[in-house]
């Protein structure tokens, strides 16, 4: 309309009333007293009696302002309704996550999608191993997996403009950007995470990305597909994940070596000054100048062999035996387990014979407070500091109840570990698939020079499901 009242097409502009126009008074009230005249345009508001023709309206101005006060009021009412879908966990969108469907009984409830939840699990699986997510997208275009909008179109015929008459090749045409955005979604571990982006305001509708903190985030209001721990790997993984250099040789460790005493990821370098250049590992706080911990330096071929050695031999072990190995691994990760175990089977009993106390106490007092042996004010005081200390021993025996049956479930990872294992017969290279997959982090602690000259040094593998074993 502006462009054909620019080419002089347009001299009369009219609309129901001046919301219609507009509910910006200030872009309104710009258009009907500055613009239009400008242009020699008339503008007619028919239920408000606007008329320009017969000169300024006085009421005009008012209006906009009553109009403007109406938007800003219906979009406050939204954001509330909002908000209160967000607090319930319910999914708003316009289509489910790829991997679920909508519950056609329960509006804003997801089911698990029985058809396409496979391709959820096989890029989690490819990223468990490993993979990132440049190569997970190959992959799955190579496997000639659907894309979500793909799978919507054959669904519901959204997208047709998109997909109808397209190549057979655009229904695979997976982009980075869509892994990594289902890779770091908590919807496929059943939680809801909502509010994390909005409006600058309701007369700006550019999309604004909110901080963490203000987040909506509800756990367990749908079924999983992943498990957290996966989950929590991958994060890791994504965390951590270096650019491969040009020789290939720090990928595999990624994310994997670590500083004894500070915790921090080792650096890679390269010594070049001699005739044949090696690589190696040193803390990266000690480095650029840092000096906030020691050198902590191991060389990579060092590390190399000392890892594919310790994973050639319980590869080894759970091919001879693989009872026997369940056996071992059992009690090497469970003295360190039972320690912490019964310090909080300890302590959970302390926390439920003091809750039973003041269960007693709390009778008690009542019935001091009924016959008058204790006044009202006493009464609420102590009634106060109990029912404090009960809220704090609540939460305690929770902690340690769920404490004791995590601990519980070491058979059960034990399990898990041997069965992975097991994938990788005696291994003769290492691979990023490999680490990934077995092992959690490689702790190395600072080498110690003894009086013949030598190095001794201590590196800890804390494998997968089941920690450090000997």
């Amino acid at each position: 309309m502006i462009d054909d009242i620019e080419d002089g097409k347009i001299n009369c502009v009219v609309t129901k009333d001046l919301s219609r126009l507009g509910r910006n008074y200030i872009l309104t009230g710009q258009y009907t007293e500055i613009y239009f005249p400008s242009k020699g345009v008339r503008y007619i508001a028919i239920n408000d009696n606007v008329d320009t023709i017969n000169g300024e309206s006085e009421l005009a101005p008012f209006l906009n302002i009553l109009n403007e006060m109406h938007a800003r009021q219906t979009s406050k009412k939204v954001k509330a309704a909002m908000r209160t879908r967000f607090a319930n966990g319910a999914h708003y969108g316009a289509y489910a996550p790829l991997g679920y469907r909508k519950d056609p009984e329960k509006t804003g409830h997801l089911l698990v999608d029985t058809e396409t939840r496979w391709i959820i699990e096989k890029i989690f699986d490819l990223a468990l191993h490993g993979r990132g997510a440049a190569s997970i997208t190959r992959i799955l275009v190579e496997d000639k997996v659907p894309t979500p909008g793909w799978l919507n179109y054959k669904r519901y015929g959204t997208f047709a403009h998109i997909y109808a008459g397209a190549s057979d090749e655009k229904a695979y045409e997976w982009t980075i950007a869509q892994v990594k955005k289902i890779l770091k979604d908590e919807v496929y571990i059943g939680h809801s995470v909502h509010n994390r982006q909005s409006s600058i305001s309701f007369k700006n509708k550019k999309k604004i990305r909110k901080p963490q903190e203000e987040w909506y985030r509800v756990e367990n209001t749908h079924e999983a597909i992943i498990s957290e721990d996966a989950f929590r790997q991958v994060q890791e993984q994504i965390v951590n994940r270096r650019r491969e250099l040009k020789n290939g040789t720090t990928q595999i460790f990624a994310g994997l070596v670590k500083c004894a005493d500070c915790g921090w990821s080792l650096a890679y370098g390269e010594n070049k000054q001699n005739k044949t250049p090696y690589g190696y590992y040193h803390c990266s706080k000690n480095g650029q100048g840092l000096r906030q911990c020691s050198m902590h330096y191991i060389r990579y071929d060092v590390l190399y062999a000392y890892v594919l050695s310790r994973l050639q031999y319980w590869s080894n072990q759970a091919q001879q035996n693989e009872d026997k190995l369940l056996k071992h691994l059992l009690n090497t990760s469970d003295k360190e387990r039972n320690a912490t175990k019964r310090k909080q089977v300890s302590e959970l009993k302390r926390a439920e014979k003091r809750k039973a106390e003041i269960d007693s106490l709390f009778a008690k007092m009542y019935e001091d407070w009924s016959s008058g042996r204790i006044s009202e004010y006493n009464f609420n005081m102590l009634s106060e500091k109990y029912q404090a200390e009960q809220i704090e021993l609540d939460t305690k025996i929770k902690h340690y109840r769920e404490s004791i049956e995590a601990s519980e479930q070491t058979a059960s990872d034990v399990g898990k570990w041997v069965d992975l294992i097991k994938q990788y017969i005696n291994p003769s290279e290492l691979t990023s698939d490999l680490l990934n997959t077995l092992i959690e982090k490689i702790v190395v602690h600072e080498a110690v020079k003894k009086d013949d000259g030598s190095r001794e040094q201590e590196v800890e593998i804390f494998y997968r499901f089941i920690g450090k074993v000997d």
